[in-house]
């Protein structure tokens, strides 16, 4: 996998944490570096952990599907893309899904409301590493690359909610799913017809 493959993953990846930190970013008066710099760390750190986990998973039982590997990563990144594709048009509003007070941005940083938005935002992840076994993929290398991407993109995003508002959100998540769908489709046309 190349670095900029690996790269339009984790971009893709982040779209829900980024989607997530413009929505922390509009639930503030004024943004800070320090709430800036929190949110992209939940995000981060959890959208590094995620492929790890699945990539320890998917090595136990990948010796035997490799025959079928490249099927295995064109359908978890289909349905992942799918899935970001279809909640855009839908327009979810992750503010339904991530109670956020908007009377402090304290309390919007609190441990119990960031906990379950990185974990929410990164189990996409998670069949992301899975993947990443049936690929050989230097797991370390990635997945610090996908978190401190996802860190470097969450916390843009704060400071972009606080500034632009919501309009970017729907075409992030659009971005973020077609790039998933494409490299699956790349992974599996390499398969077919020139392995």
């Amino acid at each position: 996998m190349t670095l900029i493959e690996l790269f339009l993953i984790a971009v893709g990846l982040s779209m829900d944490a980024f989607a997530v930190a413009i929505c922390k970013g509009l639930s503030m008066r004024k943004v800070r570096l320090r709430a800036s710099v929190t949110v992209g760390l939940y995000f981060g750190i959890f959208q590094g952990l995620m492929p790890l986990i699945g990539f320890l998973l998917g090595r136990g039982f990948a010796e035997y599907i490799v025959t079928f590997d490249h099927w295995v990563a064109f359908v978890l990144l289909a349905i992942i893309g799918g899935k970001m594709i279809h909640g855009a048009w839908q327009q979810k509003d992750v503010e339904d899904v991530i109670d956020e007070s908007r009377d402090s941005p304290d309390s919007s940083l609190a441990f119990s409301v960031m906990f379950p938005a990185a974990i929410a935002t990164s189990i996409d992840a998670l069949a992301i590493g899975v993947g990443f076994a049936f690929l050989q993929v230097s797991i370390v290398p990635a997945v610090s690359f996908i978190g401190a991407v996802t860190f470097t993109l969450s916390a843009i995003g704060v400071y972009l909610g606080s500034v632009f508002g919501s309009r970017f959100k729907v075409r992030a998540e659009i971005a973020g799913g077609i790039i998933l769908v494409l490299i699956g489709v790349k992974i599996l046309v390499e398969h077919l017809f020139f392995m």
